[in-house]
């Protein structure tokens, strides 16, 4: 058998150009200069770590993790998946993060102004850490849908924020999901930047009866894929792999 490749050349056609219009804030956002790559010092490849210690054992649960008194309003799901490299291998004892609107598509954030209310139950936000296989999961609320400012009824699909955290701060990276079925998906203005329409499909949880909890809970898969011609988009890593 063949081995692995040791390195895959990143698909330039699958990644969304840094200015796109349509996309208002890009335009403020894009550099206007060609990147510089900038070769990481020893102290940044080599901590923190992270470790199940820092784990709380409600992190991962949002209906339960911010509650005082009672469990937020919504759809209850389960959110889970794999972290993976480019060949499928797991990427285990990785630190992933979560953090979301409420099921009226409002953020506990001080200027999100929607009109939609803050669920008093609901904080928004959690954190896992990968198994040995790279297994991760969450237990949270689906998000709603919410206007934004972009043109004049541009509105965000529903969606779950995910960062991935390497070895150290400095190995960070940012994406975000959506879920199968939205009407929403094909016309929302990010998503539309993404020129590749497997990569697009590469953001979207699938529905997954087998994982749900019956009477309780629907489940959706999310595997996140960290390098090769295949990766999932990162926000915060245009530029590629």
């Amino acid at each position: 058998m063949k081995p692995p490749a040791e390195y895959y050349q990143r698909d330039l056609n699958r990644h969304p150009p840094a200015l796109t219009p349509a996309y208002k804030t890009s335009v403020a956002r894009s550099p206007r200069l060609a990147r510089i790559s900038l070769e990481q010092t020893v102290s940044e490849i080599t901590g923190p770590t992270f470790g199940h210690s820092d784990i709380g054992p409600l992190d991962h649960d949002l209906i339960r993790n911010y509650a005082t008194t009672g469990d937020p309003i919504g759809e209850r799901i389960i959110l889970h998946g794999r972290v993976l490299d480019e060949n499928a291998r797991p990427v285990p004892h990785t630190l992933v993060e979560l953090w979301q609107a409420n099921a009226g598509g409002r953020y506990r954030h001080k200027k999100d102004t929607y009109l939609a209310p803050v669920d008093p139950n609901f904080g928004g936000c959690g954190r896992t850490i990968s198994d040995a296989d790279g297994h991760y999961f969450f237990r949270t609320i689906k998000p709603g849908a919410y206007p934004w400012r972009n043109q004049i009824n541009n509105w965000r699909p529903a969606h779950i924020h995910l960062s991935v955290f390497g070895a150290s701060f400095s190995q960070r990276l940012i994406t975000q999901l959506y879920f199968e079925g939205d009407p929403l998906i094909p016309l929302c203005p990010i998503v539309q930047t993404i020129p590749d329409t497997d990569a697009v499909n590469a953001l979207i949880a699938r529905l997954d009866m087998n994982a749900s909890i019956p009477l309780d809970s629907i489940a959706y898969r999310f595997d996140i894929v960290l390098r090769g011609r295949r990766s999932t988009l990162f926000e915060n890593k245009l530029e590629g792999n």
